[in-house]
């Protein structure tokens, strides 16, 4: 992996965490104060300055009330991922709403589709 993937995945991991974290209801100091961390340490998580050893991951997802996997799979590239993302944002939907957005998605893909 080449330090241009490495810094890609650090930040959508970042942004998975910080995602999760404000649905949490949580601030980062209390995320950092949980994990026996200074704030700083939590911010650079986030921003993706750092990524997180597997051990930290698994504390984090603790915490914020997810798996670990879910915030890998939030920062994944792999189109079965992403479905899976997909999948969960639409869940809560209802059917209406998510005829809407499957539609919209629809209009993007043709829109954005290189032959």
């Amino acid at each position: 992996m080449n330090k241009t993937e490495q810094e890609r995945l650090a930040g959508s991991i970042g942004r998975a965490i910080a995602k999760q974290r404000v649905l949490s209801q949580l601030t980062q100091e209390e995320v950092a104060e949980r994990l026996g961390v200074g704030n700083e340490a939590v911010s650079r998580i986030e921003r993706g300055r750092v990524i997180p050893n597997i051990v930290r991951l698994i504390e984090l997802a603790e915490i914020l009330n997810c798996e670990a996997a879910e915030l890998l799979g939030q920062a994944s590239s792999h189109v079965d991922d992403q479905a899976s993302r997909v999948k969960q944002l639409l869940s809560p939907l209802k059917p209406s709403d998510r005829q809407l957005v499957v539609d919209v998605v629809e209009k993007l893909t043709i829109r954005l589709r290189v032959d």
